[in-house]
């Protein structure tokens, strides 16, 4: 019944058990799976999980840490890997002013070049934005992000901007960081996103909710934020794994 709408099950972290932790996410209620792409190997991993494994689903883009590598032709094996039936997305792509890996202009080339792939393959984007609220924002409406569609994905930002998110179309998908205790902002972010707007993920291996934080993340652990969700809204768990899972098909064409 749970949709963990972002994951990296290629990620090394699981090359010792992949197969068994896949497995026992339908175990624990894990309905659908996306596995985000972040740059051309790691989207081409995901594709061959979604292959493998029919309840997985993959997206492919470039990462702002790998955006100073990208050129025209990584934009071209994109668009060509984006054709494969079992992609549901561009992403993750966007802008990340906390590690600046890649210059800051050349991200925001790229996240503006990858937005324009996704809405000539009429696909919605996955958005990672980390400490460049501003600048995503002005792209977005510059390029007329309304048309696309798509998700923030590990939503950092402020109740406000979520809202100006949602105007925009964009849905807010929200991790295990909000069930950490200083995780106000995010709480109050959810108070203020209309159910029918929200997503839940993992962002496995990385934020793993309490009370397994400090552990390897995996997708069966998007049950603890539905609960977090539940608990914030004052509504029942079982209406959030319903509503998240109906708008993650919805936003990524899955008809199952």
């Amino acid at each position: 019944m749970l949709f963990d709408t972002h994951a990296h099950l290629d990620d090394g972290r699981f090359d010792k058990d992949r197969d068994e932790a896949i497995s026992q996410c339908k175990q624990d209620g894990v309905e659908l799976i996306l596995n985000a792409g972040s740059n051309i190997e790691t989207s081409v991993k995901a594709i061959a999980l979604s292959k493998k494994y029919e309840f997985i689903y993959a997206s492919v883009g470039v990462h702002p840490h790998d955006a100073a590598s990208m050129d025209e032709e990584t934009a071209g094996v994109l668009a060509a890997l984006a054709g494969n039936r079992k992609v549901r997305a561009i992403g993750e792509i966007g802008l990340d002013y906390h590690y600046d890996l890649s210059p800051r202009d050349v991200q925001k080339q790229r996240f503006i070049e990858q937005i324009d792939i996704a809405r000539q393959l009429k696909l919605p984007i996955i958005v990672h934005d980390r400490e460049a609220h501003g600048d995503v924002m002005d792209i977005f409406k510059k390029t007329r992000i309304k048309e696309v569609g798509g998700v923030l994905h590990s939503f950092s930002g402020s109740a406000e901007m979520a809202l100006e998110c949602i105007k925009l179309g964009l849905y807010i998908s929200i991790s295990g960081p909000v069930t950490f205790e200083n995780a106000r902002k995010t709480v109050e972010a959810v108070k203020q996103v209309p159910l029918d707007m929200l997503l839940i993920e993992t962002d496995s291996p990385y934020l793993t909710p309490v009370p397994h934080r400090g552990k390897r993340n995996y997708p069966g652990y998007v049950r603890f934020v539905a609960e977090k969700i539940a608990e914030i809204k004052g509504i029942s768990f079982e209406e959030v794994a319903r509503q998240t899972l109906e708008n993650g098909k919805r936003l990524f064409g899955i008809e199952e």
